[in-house]
């Protein structure tokens, strides 16, 4: 099964191809901004140079979130184009579960994973996941969420974890933070996109008619309508 997968939603823009589980093409490039510039023409160079077309990927595979509201969405408005103007399937896979499965293995065995990223105004998103085989099994403990710093650990409901993603160092600098229970690894703190083509692997191919993966906004926007109206709020 041919995946392409990609995701702009942090401070990279991530594009993979996969055969099964082998990577036939990769790259990874930080970038805070130029999402929308730079994404499609990674994803054509990619595909020419190994001499791919869209008629060829079986499956696309895109992050869903936590994230910034541009990144998702360009993600997003991508790989929805790119799957009705090709039938192709589309599968969402949260930044979080990218994360969580970029943990080597020997690392998992006894422990579980606490994903994060880097929320700003004094939180953090975050998710405690169990990771297991060589598959990369990814099992949510806990739902994620956006959480003050200050608390996330307490809510993260582990006891002991490795902790991967931008927000591991955020909660490192916190009074009374136990370095023999949680572990800071030092991994990318962007998800890759090859790790998002890999969870798409294990879950198969989605239920015909399935409906296309949704943003997960875990709070609301920074931006403000006029008169100070939150702009989520008007879909409620």
């Amino acid at each position: 099964m041919k995946i392409l997968a990609f995701d702009t939603a942090l401070n990279a823009c991530s594009v993979a191809i996969t055969d099964d589980h082998d990577v036939l093409a990769h790259i990874h490039e930080k970038r805070r901004r130029g999402h929308a510039e730079t994404l499609m023409p990674m994803i054509e160079g990619l595909m020419g140079g190994i001499g791919l077309a869209y008629r060829d990927i079986d499956l696309i595979a895109v992050t869903v979130g936590p994230g910034t509201f541009t990144g998702l969405r360009i993600g997003l408005a991508a790989a929805r184009g790119m799957s009705l103007a090709t039938r192709k399937p589309l599968v969402g896979v949260t930044t979080l579960e990218a994360l969580a499965a970029a943990v080597p293995e020997e690392m998992t065995q006894e422990r579980p994973v606490i994903a994060t990223a880097d929320a700003r105004r004094g939180e953090i998103y975050l998710q405690s996941f169990d990771v297991s085989g060589g598959d990369k099994i990814i099992s949510p403990l806990t739902p994620a969420k956006a959480c003050k710093i200050e608390t996330a650990l307490a809510s993260a409901g582990v006891e002991k974890a490795v902790v991967v993603g931008s927000g591991g160092s955020l909660l490192q600098n916190q009074p009374g933070f136990d370095e023999a229970r949680y572990q800071i690894l030092d991994l990318d703190e962007d998800p890759d996109a090859r790790h998002v083509a890999r969870i798409a692997v294990c879950r198969g191919m989605p239920p015909r008619n399935s409906a296309p993966p949704a943003p997960l906004y875990l709070r609301a926007p920074d931006a403000k309508l006029p008169g100070g109206r939150n702009p989520v709020s008007l879909n409620r």
